[in-house]
């Protein structure tokens, strides 16, 4: 069974609760772990280099390859190359090509405050360019409602008629 498949199997087997919550809470660590090394050492983090080197200098244990492609998983959508998971084994060449300003968005968009509210952002982007992400992300999920127009209101095709005399019939 490949790394990515394992990591599946893990993520959704909550049979056990409390191993399933505890399992959770320290891939939580590790990512943001993980995530802040890579913010620290921006732009040289070897972000190019083996599945288990890559792991190793972000500081996975030896063992816990299932929570690294766990992280990649994370990652993938902000790669500007993505990673074809199931295929990576330890001696599979990684490059992690980030897209960080796509990576800021996607942590806005997984709702994960404990990754895109690190301090170490700030070895990447200004404050303004920080706070400018986040707005975009605010802004594009605002629930819009259209008007709906009356049937005594004016038509919108500009007609002058009221809407129930003219598109709306």
């Amino acid at each position: 069974m490949t790394y990515f498949a394992e990591w599946n199997k893990k993520i959704e087997d909550n049979s056990n609760e409390k191993a399933f919550s505890d399992f959770v809470e320290h891939y939580y660590e590790t990512e943001q772990h993980a995530y802040d090394l890579i913010l620290q050492g921006y732009p040289k983090f070897p972000l190019n280099s083996t599945a288990k080197e890559l792991a190793k200098a972000l500081e996975y244990e030896d063992d816990d390859m299932v929570s690294f492609l766990g992280f990649l998983d994370g990652i993938n959508e902000s790669l500007k190359t993505p990673l074809n998971l199931d295929e990576i084994e330890d001696d599979t060449r990684i490059n992690l090509d980030i897209d960080y300003e796509k990576l800021l968005y996607n942590m806005h968009e997984a709702q994960a405050p404990w990754l895109f509210k690190l301090d170490s952002w700030t070895n990447v982007f200004s404050e303004e360019k920080i706070e400018e992400i986040g707005k975009r992300y605010r802004t594009d999920h605002i629930a819009v409602s259209k008007k709906i127009v009356g049937r005594n209101d004016p038509c919108p095709c500009g007609s002058g008629k009221k809407y129930k005399n003219c598109c709306g019939k």
